[in-house]
């Protein structure tokens, strides 16, 4: 199915062979996809979880987003609203217009089935563009703060737990690699963190 187009630009539903091109793209970005990772989403598409979104930029997948059913996680968690996640546009390909693109398109999509849709947005600055963008387009913050795995950080606290063993080398304290880190640390140090930003009304 194709969700937009023009002379330029399609969004389409993403193809299996995407998953290769996508894989070896980021790749060569410096990124470290693995290629089980879209096929898994690909698998949740088959299975009416997710609809999954490719831009193609003069006949080439330059982006992809998707749009799950229901957010099963975080604060949005049996809320019953879509959740748009994984959202990326290759460099090479950025600040042509296709990132509002997609989202518009999977805005689309989500307002088939509730009136609001949410998302997350990491906190480093490799989000820093998603993050402008979200604001722009009207996301705001739910309140209710930063997630780690599932899990509402509570401020100034240093927990045991979130901080899984094959990550203990990712995190460090005074210099030395820990599984006891601060909340702060987490931030500085994990990309992975979110923050649940956005239930989006029409």
């Amino acid at each position: 199915m194709v969700y937009y187009e023009d002379d330029k630009l399609i969004i389409r539903d993403m193809e299996s062979a995407d998953a290769q091109v996508f894989t070896d793209e980021f790749t060569a970005q410096g990124w470290h996809p693995d290629i089980a990772g879209y096929l898994s989403r690909l698998k949740d598409r088959s299975e009416n979880k997710c609809i999954a979104l490719t831009a193609v930029y003069e006949r080439c997948p330059a982006g992809y987003v998707y749009v799950y059913m229901c957010a099963n996680e975080g604060s949005f968690k049996d809320k019953g609203w879509p959740i748009i996640v994984d959202f990326n546009v290759l460099k090479k390909y950025q600040r042509r217009g296709i990132g509002n693109r997609l989202m518009d398109a999977a805005e689309q999509v989500a307002s088939q089935y509730a009136d609001n849709v949410c998302l997350g947005v990491g906190l480093c600055d490799s989000y820093g563009a998603a993050q402008r963008m979200y604001v722009k387009r009207g996301y705001i913050p739910d309140g209710s703060g930063v997630w780690y795995q599932d899990k509402q950080c509570v401020q100034y606290e240093t927990h045991r737990g979130f901080v899984e063993p094959e990550d203990k080398d990712d995190f460090f304290v005074n210099g030395q690699a820990s599984n006891q880190v601060l909340w702060e640390d987490i931030l500085c140090f994990n990309w992975e963190c979110i923050i649940a930003t956005a239930q989006r009304g029409e």
